[in-house]
């Protein structure tokens, strides 16, 4: 149990890190102490920005100098390994960006070396928190729910549209061998998993590649920004840029989901439907606040969150009144106190642990496995 104000280092200065450290700060007894980036004059200048005390050019240096109860590892894919390692053999609690690891071996290690050093790790698959989310878990665990049908959604976005569209995600050293399904598949395999209390476990995947070659600029734009000139070089990709996927999960109820970075228009439409024998419900990420419910006899009732509309735990997760959004970065922040709450002392089963993050990467795994075979694949 920790009663004390907690010291956090971020690591990582791009959009995650901030927005890590926007979100510690709506949190009471929390002080983000420190931030390290690779990039030392990004460090320095977003702690100025942000009046975090101390910046760094290594996460090492970080550990080194400050006495840290928790890191945060905001970095891309492929340091998420080597810092959350690092962090845990410092005695740090880790809460990770997902995914966790690039592989299935570096996701088992970090679940080990949780274990052994004995702390709290967690992995950032916020969309559960969603106060609307919370409400669907609940539904599904009550009485008058029945049985479910099946599952069905999608996650598209046009980010990468253009062949101009080119970063780290596309290197699989980097990124790692997915692109589209590990980076927002992922999320919706959190979703549902949380929302049913069921694993998934066999997939049928068929993954499509629409750009396979892209234009890498010598100097490259941020994340969601876009890319013009004429100094750029053309560089296949071996990643997907689309999949559909069927899944099965334990209790045998099946699902379908379409995945795409490169549908015009979309910004970032995350979308879950259940099926159930009394009634289906749907949630639209570009609507957070909003539970559609679909009944038979009274056609599609629109629930807002608030906490008089919504069940059980959910309620606690929509802290307004009706109309009073709550969104995206307060589903992140939902995630990290509860995060705290558990590194408090009150014991909490709403965030993905180590173990989740890790189970994720499996099922992607499956994914990539059943796209080259043609056929379902356990995920193991």
């Amino acid at each position: 149990m920790m009663q004390k104000t907690i010291r956090v280092g971020i690591v990582g200065a791009g959009m995650m890190g901030r927005t890590h450290t926007e979100a510690l700060r709506r949190i009471p007894g929390i002080t983000v102490a420190a931030l390290a980036d690779s990039n030392a004059a990004l460090a320095q200048s977003t702690c100025e920005e942000l009046a975090i005390p101390a910046w760094y050019g290594s996460y090492q240096e970080m550990l080194k100098h400050e006495e840290l109860d928790a890191v945060h590892v905001c970095t891309p894919n492929f340091a998420h390994f080597e810092v959350c390692k690092a962090a845990m053999e410092s005695g740090a609690h880790v809460y990770c960006e997902k995914p966790l690891g690039n592989t299935a071996q570096e996701t088992a290690r970090l679940c080990g070396l949780a274990q052994a050093h004995q702390v709290l790790a967690a992995v950032n698959f916020n969309y559960r928190h969603n106060a609307v989310i919370q409400d669907m878990r609940e539904r599904l665990a009550a009485g008058d729910w029945g049985r479910t049908f099946l599952i069905h959604g999608q996650y598209i976005q046009d980010w990468m549209m253009y062949d101009a569209d080119y970063n780290w995600r596309c290197v699989p050293d980097l990124g790692g061998p997915s692109r589209t399904i590990a980076d927002i598949g992922s999320h919706w395999f959190d979703t549902v998993q949380f929302i049913t209390g069921q694993k998934i476990v066999r997939v049928f995947a068929s993954l499509m590649t629409v750009l396979p070659q892209r234009k890498k600029y010598a100097a490259q734009a941020a994340t969601f920004q876009k890319q013009t000139g004429d100094a750029f070089q053309l560089v296949d990709i071996a990643t997907e840029d689309a999949a559909f996927i069927m899944v099965q999960l334990a209790d045998g109820v099946m699902g379908n989901l379409v995945l795409s970075q490169v549908s015009g228009g979309y910004k970032n439409g995350f979308s879950v439907s259940i099926d159930g024998s009394r009634y289906s419900m749907s949630w639209h990420q570009e609507a957070p606040d909003r539970l559609m419910i679909g009944d038979r006899e009274r056609g599609t009732i629109c629930i807002q969150a608030a906490p008089d509309t919504l069940r059980g735990q959910g309620a606690r997760y929509a802290s307004l009144p009706a109309g009073h959004v709550s969104g995206w970065n307060d589903a992140l922040c939902n995630a990290i106190r509860s995060f705290y709450d558990e590194l408090r002392g009150n014991a909490n089963d709403r965030f993905a642990r180590f173990s989740d993050g890790d189970y994720i990467v499996r099922i992607v795994d499956a994914c990539l496995a059943s796209s080259r075979s043609g056929t379902w694949e356990d995920v193991k």
